[in-house]
Formats: C-alpha cells, structure tokens, sequence
C-alpha cells in the first residue's frame, strides 16, 4: 500500500510540474514578444536564423530552471 501511495504522490507531481512548465513557458514566451515588438522570432527560425533559436532555446532552459527550482518538494 505504501508503494501505491508513493506512486500516487509522484505522479500528482509530475501532473503539477507539466503544468507548471506549461503555463511558465507561455508566459515567459509572451513576455520575451512583448520585449521584442519588432521582430518576429518564430519567422526567423523558420528562415534558419540559428542566434534567434539559441536564444530562445535559452529562454526555455532558464524558464524551466525556474519553473523547477518553485515546484521542487
């Protein structure tokens, strides 16, 4: 029963991280368009623009870093 227990409580924490992750993502996504109103990043990366995926890429690394650090028990 304990082993059940436990599983349950991990995966009630995985259910929270996602969604944690989830709506930390979109928001720091927002916030980084709304800083950058002339540029459109996501054309960019489609035409290739490595700089632009490096820093966005690196917008969701420190976002999850965050999002991760909050949620941890």
């Amino acid at each position: 029963m304990e082993i059940a227990t436990a599983y349950l409580i991990t995966f009630g924490w995985a259910i929270v991280g996602s969604a944690s992750m989830g709506a930390g993502l979109f928001i720091s996504l927002y916030i980084f368009n709304l800083l950058n109103k002339g540029v459109d990043e996501w054309a960019l990366i489609k035409e290739g623009s490595v700089p632009m995926a490096i820093v966005l890429a690196s917008v969701v690394i420190a976002s999850g870093i965050v999002v991760g650090s909050a949620i941890r028990p």
